[in-house]
């Protein structure tokens, strides 16, 4: 993970925060990691959150203030996606921020949510709750083993 993983929380949070936004990673992995080196579910659960939900709002913001150049060029999303991403906000909205943490297509629905202007704070709220379900998921998981 790029070194992250040797720099503990903050590497988690450097690492989530990224993983969210231009680098095509999952932070799961990551997380576990720190997590199983740190030992501590709590701090890795609010910076893990913290980071990744951070994260998903800059992408959120980059597709609000974006244009197709720049949504094609820095996150390499196709204009053709996008449109096919509207008919599912124009039937979801906000509620699509509670998945943006599933690898991969969740940066595409952060933009796609951003892009297609729906309500800040629901969105940003929602995002923040479903971050925090995956951490706690994962949490979760690492406990009972």
């Amino acid at each position: 993970m790029f070194g992250l993983e040797n720099l503990g929380l903050v590497g988690l949070f450097i690492g989530t925060f990224l993983a969210a936004t231009i680098l095509p990673f999952s932070s799961d992995v990551l997380y576990m990691a720190i997590l199983a080196a740190t030992k501590d579910p709590a701090g890795c659960l609010i910076v893990g959150t913290a980071g990744n939900w951070l994260g998903s709002v800059f992408t959120y913001w980059i597709g609000w203030i974006g244009k197709w150049e720049w949504i094609e060029k820095w996150f390499k999303v196709k204009p053709e996606t996008l449109q096919k991403q509207k008919s599912y906000i124009d039937k979801y909205g906000v509620w699509l921020a509670l998945v943006c943490w599933v690898p991969f297509i969740g940066d595409v629905i952060a933009i796609a949510l951003g892009f297609y202007k729906t309500r800040p704070v629901w969105t940003i709220i929602l995002l923040l709750a479903g971050k925090f379900a995956r951490f706690l998921a994962w949490n979760l998981i690492y406990g009972l083993f």
